[in-house]
């Protein structure tokens, strides 16, 4: 069987930025076992495998190298710039999936791609992990928590480009990751994302994270439309906007590869 293959830099302009996702269209879903194979093979933060359903309409999974995940940002504006890209008279796409549900995909004549994800916003805990304090070099002034990850919340953006792990204590963690963040300069607020039981050391860019650290920093900040900037190698623009019980996250997307996987 030959499938197509595309990987693109999302949530970037600039060709090796951002974060690298593969996408396969399918007309039937392939076994569990061939996706998680493409995704390792792959070795990139994520492969989204879309399962066409009209023009605009497609349902999505997302596999790390190490196994599926139940949301994923950057593979999914990805996904949404090679449906584009293949139909350009779209303006509006509608994705779904298991755990967050419908979202709406549109994007402007400037390129930038807009998702319609669900308000992931963060809540305090009430006993933060040792292996989470052991695990990072630096303490965080406040910890929370939701479906994806543990937020560790920082005085100053230094501190998080400073920062570095330690992937076996944060392991420990599993299911969830961590995100490290603080408030920036140049932006509204910086990150850097931890997912060593998920997908790897660091995620480049993260975007179903900005799900959860948009809502948090809009009720910080007082503004409901929000910059950010995560701080990997690669790095990555993310653009935000809160409304009600949805996070608008938006960017744009280069294309690095087009070709042809055999099965």
């Amino acid at each position: 069987m030959e499938l197509e293959i595309n990987i693109v830099d999302a949530f970037t302009e600039t060709q090796f930025g951002g974060n690298a996702a593969a996408v396969i269209i399918t007309k039937s879903w392939l076994s569990e076992m061939q996706m998680q194979a493409i995704a390792a093979e792959n070795n990139l933060s994520e492969t989204a495998f879309l399962l066409k359903q009209s023009e605009s309409e497609y349902q999505i999974r997302w596999f790390s190298p190490i196994t599926e995940v139940d949301f994923c940002g950057h593979a999914t504006l990805a996904s949404a710039f090679v449906v584009f890209s293949k139909h350009p008279q779209l303006d509006t796409l509608n994705f779904s999936a298991q755990a967050v549900g419908k979202m709406q995909i549109t994007q402007n004549r400037e390129g930038e791609i807009f998702m319609d994800f669900p308000n992931r916003n963060p809540e305090r805990v009430e006993h933060t992990p040792e292996d989470l304090i052991d695990g990072l070099s630096s303490l965080p002034k406040q910890v929370l928590r939701n479906q994806q990850a543990y937020f560790a919340i920082y005085d100053s953006e230094d501190t998080i480009y400073q920062l570095e792990q330690d992937a076996e204590k944060l392991k420990k963690l599993a299911p969830y990751d961590v995100v490290v963040t603080a408030r920036s300069k140049e932006f509204d607020f910086i990150s850097r994302y931890f997912w060593p039981s998920n997908g790897g050391a660091e995620d480049p860019v993260t975007g179903s994270i900005h799900a959860g650290l948009a809502p948090y920093w809009a009720a910080k900040l007082d503004k409901s439309r929000l910059t950010a900037f995560q701080a990997s190698k690669r790095g990555g623009v993310l653009n935000c906007q809160i409304k009600g019980d949805r996070v608008i996250v938006s960017g744009k997307a280069i294309q690095y590869l087009k070709g042809v996987i055999q099965i």
